[in-house]
């Protein structure tokens, strides 16, 4: 086992921005969200992100506003941590050690210096049951600090977050299965009311969600069947009551009072925001399409805005239920990636399926989705059991000028209808316009395809069920007037045998396709060169070395054998027992990963083909298989890494998880990179900071050096165009004070003090007299 303490495995870029409810800041300026392993602050008007605050070491769990300080959240993490925010500067205040991971955070502020949290009751993150503790939290001058003080509330809550305070902090109500408990602070004590599972009509009575009103006593529950209850008189066993309201055809899934009680919110399935009137409440309002179903509903202190997190991995902020204002798009992760994970060669934006029908071009420095694709161009219908159009398989050729896609569609008693679209950059609308069309390409299903990497010619090779492996070819129109077209160059077989995979040598002089237990490699001119045979069992991926190892072809088997194959002299150089999962070559270098499967877990091996000591190797990575990978170049080289983390100097190895997260690999060095980053703007104490000295100190330190060195020197202005005022023009206004707060600080900084003027002045005297 090769030591790997230098790496985490974390997510970054690409996280679920819906995985809990987000939160809107009093003044409605900036939205908060959970974020993989940060905490992103979002402008509400821009849609930009503003801080992305880091620090928590496992998935954010949680954030709440801190009732004692507008400008300040907590978050929770399953890290066993809460910490203290200033969102508006990106700054870590304080850490508290809770010990237990947590998976909800809840604030009242009837109840200072106390956060609620979920914890499992067991310490131990397989733990099913859950319950909620008040945690006190101590007061301390150091940044970290142990608070052990807790005190259990409510045993067997959900993780996920069904509970809410009551009015002015006196009770907190918790919904899981069939049973609603409401806990009262002064008397300590609690009531529990059940529901039967269900009746001769159907219904389906288990929550789903819980809400309480802000003035009255009243709660609010949604259920599975789109039933809401409003509960009253809960404060004694027997004479409860309740109400029903119903509109969802679907489960509730989240509920939310207005900050004065006078609606209550309500989103489900069907991708409409509902308004209802808490006195009246046959009168509702509507806000429909807002996209995937709504699975969070967050208020603004002041109930000028609302937004709702979907299930497609989007937050819509909508202001006062009347119109869609921002739209903050992060991921899209559907039930299941058809596509391979692809980076554009030319944005090195991450590309894979997204909504219906599309694919999607994901930023992951930025972690921002830049456009969707229409690839099948068709309008999506929402409705289950009906057969559409899907992308399955999409790849780019080397330099990015062409995109080829594969959709198709199963209807039933029908063939498989299946189309391959050639799709050619356009440098004027900076994306993929679509230039041909191949109806049946194939006579069965297309399960793989791959760009020649040959500068010389643009070739696409494509491979089916149907025994043939079919060559598209540009052709080259560039003497003529008319535009590129694409034409089958060569089909090509092996007795009949089915092939499964495909894969060009880094130059593109050989073709590999390996048609079940045998691999054949092709010349450029369609010449059969050579078979090369393995143990029992069908090839299930191929992949040539790369650089120094180009020698090599690597392949693995449904037989659990890992194969590497000598070019050179056609023969096998070594091969291993290993289930691989999914193998992947990083383009920039010799490094080649494995992703294993054993015990319902998956391992990652990175190698170099030509050395039998694995570089880095990591057990129990993840639960489930691995299935999507890819190496992302990096925008700048990491230098001074330890050996066992060289691997990822040039390019980034992501992957994705059965559970559709995305995860990548962090070294010290890039933390410590991050961290140093973070720190940019830390200047001398004795300094007064300002905006304008931030901008620009270092153009001032230049200055002040080169008067020293040259005294006789004049004090210039900066320009209109130095690189200073253009940092000053171009910062986003969102994040500059005020135009008029920063006037006099300017008018101050280019004055030169009175002492200063007559120092300078007596200096320039004594050099001018005469000896």
């Amino acid at each position: 086992m090769v030591a790997h303490a230098e790496i985490r495995v974390v997510h970054r870029g690409g996280s679920k921005i819906n995985f809990r409810e987000p939160v809107i800041t009093n003044d409605s300026r900036f939205l908060l969200c959970a974020s993989g392993e940060s905490v992103k602050v979002y402008s509400s008007s821009s849609e930009e992100c503003v801080h992305d605050l880091q620090g928590h070491t496992d998935l954010v769990s949680g954030i709440v506003r801190n009732p004692s300080n507008h400008l300040q959240v907590y978050s929770c993490s399953a890290d066993g941590t809460v910490r203290l925010w200033d969102f508006t500067d990106g700054i870590l205040i304080k850490t508290f050690i809770i010990g237990y991971p947590i998976y909800s955070i809840y604030v009242s502020e009837n109840h200072g210096g106390v956060v609620f949290v979920v914890v499992p009751m067991a310490n131990d993150k397989s733990s099913e049951l859950f319950q909620l503790v008040a945690v006190h939290l101590p007061r301390s001058g150091d940044q970290e600090v142990e608070a052990r003080e807790l005190s259990a509330v409510l045993c067997d809550v959900s993780p996920s977050g069904a509970v809410s305070f009551g009015r002015e902090g006196e009770y907190i109500a918790a919904a899981k299965g069939l049973q609603l408990e409401v806990f009262f602070f002064k008397k300590q004590k609690s009531y529990r009311f059940f529901l039967k599972s269900g009746n001769k009509k159907g219904a389906k009575n288990a929550f789903t969600c819980v809400s309480c009103h802000p003035k009255e006593d009243c709660i609010a529950t949604g259920h599975e069947d789109g039933k809401i209850r409003l509960w009253r008189n809960f404060n004694q066993k027997k004479e409860y009551t309740y109400s029903t309201l119903h509109w969802h055809h679907g489960a509730v899934n989240t509920l939310q009072f207005t900050p004065e009680g006078t609606n209550l919110l309500s989103g489900g399935i069907e991708s409409v925001l509902v308004q209802w009137r808490y006195t009246q409440e046959n009168q509702k309002d509507f806000l429909p399409r807002l996209g995937g179903a709504i699975t969070h509903i967050a208020v603004s202190p002041d109930g000028s805005l609302f937004c709702t997190s979907h299930s497609d991995n989007k937050i819509t902020i909508i202001q006062s239920c009347v119109k869609v204002s921002a739209i903050i798009q992060g991921l899209v992760k559907g039930e299941g990636v058809r596509t391979d994970l692809m980076i554009d060669p030319r944005s090195k934006a991450l590309v894979l399926n997204g909504k219906p029908g599309h694919l999607q071009f994901y930023s992951l420095p930025r972690d921002k989705l830049l456009y969707n694709l229409d690839i099948v161009q068709q309008e999506y219908i929402h409705e289950e059991g009906l057969d559409q159009f899907e992308v399955v398989k999409a790849a780019f050729d080397t330099r990015g000028d062409w995109l080829a896609t594969v959709e198709e569609r199963t209807q039933k008693g029908s063939e498989l209808e299946i189309n391959l679209k050639l799709w050619a950059y356009n440098e004027q609308t900076q994306s993929f316009v679509l230039n041909t069309t191949v109806t049946a390409p194939h006579e069965d299903q297309i399960t793989a395809m791959c760009f020649s990497p040959s500068p010389e010619t643009t070739m696409l090779v494509t491979i089916s069920f149907d025994g043939h492996f079919k060559a598209w070819l540009l052709a080259d129109h560039s003497d003529t007037e008319e535009g590129a077209s694409w034409s089958c160059d060569f089909v090509g077989g092996y007795h009949l045998l089915k092939p499964g995979c495909c894969c060009f040598s880094a130059d593109g002089s050989l073709l590999a396709v390996g048609f079940q237990e045998v691999v054949t490699v092709w010349s450029p001119s369609w010449e059969l060169l050579t078979t090369l045979s393995q143990p029992p069992g069908a090839i299930r991926d191929l992949c040539f070395g790369r650089l120094s190892c180009s020698k090599y072809l690597l392949g693995t088997s449904t037989k659990n054998q890992l194969c590497c194959w000598n070019l050179l002299t056609c023969s096998l150089e070594w091969s291993t027992p290993v289930d691989v999962s999914l193998l992947q070559a990083d383009p920039l270098s010799e490094n080649m990963a494995a992703f294993c499967s054993q015990s319902g877990c998956s391992d990652l091996f990175v190698f170099k083909p030509g050395e039998s000591r694995p570089l880095y190797s990591q057990r129990a990575l993840c639960t489930g298989k691995v299935q999507h990978a890819v190496f992302a170049p990096r925008d700048q080289m990491l230098e001074s890494c330890e050996e066992h983390a060289q691997w990822l100097n040039r390019s980034q190895l992501y992957f994705l998880t059965q559970h559709m997260d995305l995860m990548t690999f962090s070294t010290k060095t890039e933390e410590d990179r991050l961290l140093a980053s973070s720190k940019r703007l830390m200047v001398d104490d004795s300094v007064a900071v300002t905006p304008f000295y931030l901008l620009l100190g270092k153009h001032r330190q230049q200055q002040q050096q080169e008067a020293l060195t040259n005294p006789m020197a004049e004090r210039i202005q900066l320009p209109q165009g130095s690189i200073a005022i253009k940092e000053l023009l171009y910062t986003p206004a969102h994040v500059l004070p005020s135009a008029s707060f920063l006037c006099s600080m300017f008018v101050r900084s280019l004055l030169i003090s009175s002492s200063a003027a007559r120092s300078r002045n007596r200096k320039l005297c004594l050099m001018s007299s005469p000896i």
